[in-house]
């Protein structure tokens, strides 16, 4: 089992700040659960709907309720009019998650949740929508064209895949990316999620709630670390290369990215099964000097530091073979961390008090106020 970290208070490090039955972290099963099933089960035997069904109702679907979600899902992927001229809007500079942050804001106010008898169809349209909003604003800035998102893809996995390439995806690079969003899609009481429950906290609406938690993943710390994962190997000629940049990273005491995490103590659990997914996507396009590159980093990190590669860094590999931009590969794991971001939503909902902490003060002893005159 990839087992907890003993954590400090700082950064509210180790202290409960709430309960879930959504997920454990480092404590059971390989180290990562959904709802009591191991998320390597999960990855080796599920499509992403089945989880996300899991993750918001609470159980696994059977056959004919999982045909009735992808339908379902399938039947709302459409970019209303007035999104799509957002979209076209928004630069080909700017960040991808700014893209997702508004787009996500903008569907809001297009179809905005009343109550939150609404919320597993605000949900689900968020589920069904995002991949296509994303690739949407992508093939629009980069290449002046407006895709169709109604594709005939059956699956999230596949839509994604789809409307960023135009074109059906193999059956191969579907299966990574089903194993992928699986994978990230629900993991405690992270940043972002803990964003989203704040937010739910006060009663606001699931949009709120999901933009508030996109805006806490943008940032470098908690999201990302696959694109700087990426923009590392990238540059590597050759294992031995590797080698070589990251022991004059660690004499130069850089951060590098991918390595390690803030939970788990000895392994990433998510990292063994995305490590074999881009070994096979190696070996299909015969060409795989980026999966032994990555392999290499894995081996100096852990021999110089012991430091484990976590769920990114092999990410960033699997994503490279698939031919998907750098940029987006963030925006995926909102496509995936969704289903836990809203189920969590849910869960505050359900038994809702107001978050708010109390702060240790550092400021100045009180003190009088002083006429202007006499400062």
């Amino acid at each position: 089992m990839a087992a907890g970290k003993e954590l400090s208070g700082a950064g509210l490090r180790g202290q409960v700040a709430g309960k879930t039955a959504l997920s454990t972290v480092g404590k059971s099963g390989s180290g990562l659960t959904y709802r009591g099933y191991d998320v390597k089960d999960l990855a080796a035997h599920c499509e992403f709907e089945e989880v996300a069904y899991l993750i918001l109702k609470g159980e696994l679907p059977n056959a004919e309720q999982l045909a009735s979600y992808k339908a379902k899902l399938k039947g709302m992927r459409q970019l209303p009019s007035a999104l799509k001229a957002v979209l076209e809007r928004i630069p080909e500079t700017a960040h991808p998650m700014d893209v997702m942050r508004t787009g996500c804001s903008m569907l809001g106010n297009l179809e905005t949740e009343l109550s939150f008898e609404q919320q597993q169809d605000a949900t689900d349209r968020m589920l069904a929508i995002f991949p296509g909003m994303i690739n949407y604003w992508y093939n629009f800035s980069h290449n002046g064209e407006r895709i169709d998102v109604e594709t005939g893809a059956e699956s999230i996995a596949e839509q994604f895949l789809w409307t960023l390439h135009n074109e059906q995806p193999s059956a191969l690079h579907t299966q990574v990316m089903q194993a992928s969003l699986i994978l990230y899609a629900e993991h405690e009481f992270n940043a972002s999620t803990f964003t989203a429950r704040v937010c739910a906290s006060t009663l606001s609406d699931m949009h709120s709630c999901i933009t508030g938690a996109i805006g806490s993943l943008r940032g470098p710390l908690h999201g990302g670390a696959n694109e700087a994962a990426m923009e590392l190997i990238e540059g590597m000629e050759n294992p031995d290369h590797a080698e070589e940049t990251l022991m004059g990273m660690l004499a130069r005491k850089e951060k590098i990215m991918g390595f390690g995490h803030a939970i788990y103590s000895e392994s990433d659990p998510r990292n063994a099964v995305i490590k074999e997914w881009s070994e096979k996507l190696a070996k299909a396009c015969d060409d795989t000097l980026m999966y032994d590159v990555s392999v290499r980093c894995e081996a100096v990190m852990w021999r110089e530091k012991k430091l484990f590669c976590n769920a990114d860094f092999f990410h960033a590999s699997a994503y490279n073979y698939m031919g998907i931009p750098t940029k987006l590969f963030t925006p995926i794991f909102v496509c995936s961390r969704l289903t836990g971001w809203a189920a969590h939503v849910m869960e505050q909902r359900a038994d809702n008090r107001i978050i708010r902490p109390s702060a240790e003060y550092t400021g100045e002893a009180p003190r009088s106020v002083v006429a202007i005159a006499d400062r």
